[in-house]
């Protein structure tokens, strides 16, 4: 479901919600389009240091499809920031402390994989701060960071994270590699289309909201990137090492 999309649902949402109201909430939504939000929001879009590329996956821990993410990137000696889905978690938490222990950042991407801009201030609360307890609860550390499902924030959701002492973080350059007829290729081609130093790649490391299969095509596509990153001269890793956005301000 694209950005518009969830515009106008917001903005319609029935007579019980005041147009100027509805307006306010969705406000944010302008963070979605990447260009403008890489220009004038750096650090919601997840920009550091110009050395570095911040390598993140979204919708895990799936048990049949992370594993495999797992031993590539350990092969690699690359560590990175999973956004876990709490509902997935629920299920996996053994998965997730195995992700921990491996050295990856653990974040969170929500309980369930459902548009903030449906919610309302509390269902928004509730859904974070459940995804929150239910990750420190699992590797005994409190998640930092928060990526809202589609990339879409609202209103309330900035103020719930500032509230349970979370981070927004989105992302420069993603794979699409969601889709059905993504290819090894084209995810590679997307990805590298929009990679620069100092960047977030977005990826996932499941197909619990994608494709069916979509997964191995983004593994295949993994070493190529990470091959890329070391051309550009980046080095790969979590965005806790990302550090600061570079003004770039002439």
């Amino acid at each position: 479901m694209n950005s518009s999309r969830l515009t106008r649902i917001a903005l319609g949402a029935g007579a019980t919600v005041l147009p100027a109201l509805a307006a306010v909430h969705a406000a944010p939504v302008i963070s979605t389009f990447g260009p403008l939000r890489n220009r004038v929001m750096p650090r919601l879009s997840g920009q550091g240091r110009p050395d570095h590329v911040a390598l993140t996956f979204d919708d895990g821990p799936d048990p049949v499809s992370t594993p495999h993410f797992l031993r590539l990137l350990e092969a690699r000696g690359v560590r990175v920031t999973f956004f876990l889905l709490g509902s997935m978690l629920a299920r996996s938490s053994g998965l997730a402390k195995e992700m921990d222990a491996a050295g990856h950042e653990i974040a969170i991407h929500g309980w369930a994989h459902r548009a903030l801009l449906l919610r309302g201030h509390r269902a928004t609360y509730d859904d974070l701060a459940r995804a929150r307890d239910a990750v420190a609860e699992t590797v005994g550390t409190a998640p930092r960071l928060f990526r809202p499902p589609y990339g879409v924030m609202s209103t309330s959701a900035h103020l719930v994270c500032r509230r349970l002492g979370l981070t927004p973080v989105l992302w420069t350059a993603w794979g699409e590699d969601w889709r059905a007829r993504a290819t090894p290729g084209t995810v590679y081609d997307t990805v590298t289309r929009d990679l620069r130093g100092g960047g977030t790649i977005l990826l996932h490391d499941s197909d619990c909201t994608s494709a069916s299969g979509s997964w191995h095509r983004t593994l295949a596509a993994l070493p190529a990137i990470l091959d890329r990153c070391e051309e550009l001269g980046v080095r790969v890793g979590p965005l806790r090492d990302h550090g600061a956005p570079v003004d770039r301000t002439p």
